[in-house]
């Protein structure tokens, strides 16, 4: 019998212990109802850049609070969301002009995704397929589970999702997957390629090089397909820059932004467009007006820690912290012995592969590695035989040391049979 009502996201309650009880977090460690203070080495899902309870992202919450909570967005704007607007554009890849917000990543792809398709239908172009990375990953809603990789996540609701073409990821010079993208977009009715710039995040931590993505750009520009830049988990500095896709010196056509947008603090979205596709929805004809909203847009308590985030970014060294970890990683990787595959890092994320019969996301190995990994006070989520860390900027190198040797010890564990 459960002893909570509560239903857990990714978590078998047939099976798994009782969760533990957070009553507080700051900086990289979260602590629970026994005391314990643990390591959040993947930043609770990728979200807490600064660490937890930034003081002012926090005091710019506080502040807030104390004049709006929430406004219905149809009929009104307020400081926050313009501010943060124009702060986003700031700092984006150039040439992209319009501010779409949501509430999650999610709902960011699926707003990207009908911004493309009602940019092609509003201008008479038959265009409407969509093409996507194999192994990608860009939510659980219908919409971008059919733009993700097939499998157990979504396997119940096959029914429901819509087709989508899948280039293979690419390996050594990826020259397969730009040729199977030229003869896609030689169809003349592919609207748009929507991809994870450099990184696949719940694909595997599967990592490709800038000039791909810049490979990419270019035959999409040639034929007139959109590119959408999901930069959900890659944006905020994960790959060592703020954005991914500057790293191959290109500007999608639109970009997905959330998890870091507000540090990791509150729930915010945003889907940042070229004037070009705003201006196709902009018309005396309301048909043509753009279907989207949820009942919390451009919440202004989460706008202003958005703003808050920002200035975080503009005042203090969080592109030092950044390369000092990425640093760190590169020298932990090159002695990670025969016990681990595939050692890999993009900026602040890196990745091994585990020696395991099974490595699916389903393999019996990543409930004993969780398991091992609270026993020694670590936050680390494998996917599958995929153990990766993507600290909070404001880690300590003892920490991450200490982390990535819980995962070597933990490697070791498995190849002897005792984890």
């Amino acid at each position: 019998m459960l002893n909570s009502p509560v239903w857990h996201p990714f978590t078998q309650h047939g099976i798994e212990p009782p969760m533990r009880r957070a009553v507080s977090a700051r900086g990289a460690f979260i602590t629970d109802a026994e005391g314990n203070r643990t390591f959040d080495a993947i930043s609770s899902w990728w979200v807490t850049t600064h660490g937890h309870r930034h003081p002012t992202i926090t005091a710019a919450i506080e502040q807030a609070a104390r004049t709006l909570n929430q406004v219905i967005f149809a009929e009104y704007t307020h400081d926050a969301a313009e501010q943060l607007a124009r702060g986003l554009l700031a700092v984006a890849p150039p040439g992209l002009a319009q501010v779409f917000y949501s509430d999650s990543g999610s709902t960011a792809v699926e707003v990207a995704l009908k911004m493309a398709l009602g940019h092609f239908f509003n201008r008479g172009q038959k265009r409407h397929r969509i093409v996507v990375l194999e192994h990608s990953y860009h939510g659980d809603t219908i919409g971008t589970m059919s733009v993700g990789a097939r499998g157990v996540f979504n396997l119940p609701f096959t029914p429901l999702m819509f087709e989508v073409e899948r280039l293979p990821f690419p390996d050594g010079s990826g020259a397969r997957m730009l040729e199977a993208f030229e003869t896609l977009c030689r169809s003349g009715d592919v609207a748009a390629l929507l991809i994870e710039p450099l990184v696949l995040g719940a694909g595997g931590m599967c990592m490709y090089r800038p000039a791909l993505l810049t490979a990419l750009r270019d035959i999409a520009t040639r034929h007139g397909v959109l590119l959408i830049a999901d930069e959900v988990m890659t944006g905020w500095g994960r790959t060592g820059t703020m954005f991914a896709c500057s790293q191959a010196k290109i500007s999608p056509d639109i970009l997905c932004t959330s998890k870091g947008l507000t540090g990791g603090s509150l729930p915010l979205a945003a889907t940042l467009a070229t004037a070009d596709i705003f201006e196709s929805h902009l018309s005396t004809d309301r048909a043509k007006m753009f279907f989207h909203s949820s009942s919390y847009t451009a919440n202004p308590i989460a706008c202003s820690a958005g703003l808050a985030n920002l200035e975080v970014w503009k005042t203090e060294p969080v592109q030092g912290r950044i390369d000092r970890i990425a640093h760190q990683l590169e020298g932990l990787l090159v002695a990670t012995g025969n016990t681990v595959e595939n050692p890999r890092r993009t900026g602040t994320i890196a990745a091994v592969d585990l020696v395991v019969g099974d490595s699916g996301y389903l393999s019996d190995v990543a409930p004993r590695l969780r398991a091992f990994f609270r026993s020694r006070h670590m936050l680390i989520r494998p996917l599958g035989n995929v153990v990766y860390l993507m600290p909070p900027y404001c880690s300590g190198a003892d920490e991450i040391g200490a982390a990535w040797d819980t995962i070597l010890e933990a490697a070791e564990a498995v190849s002897k049979g005792k984890l």
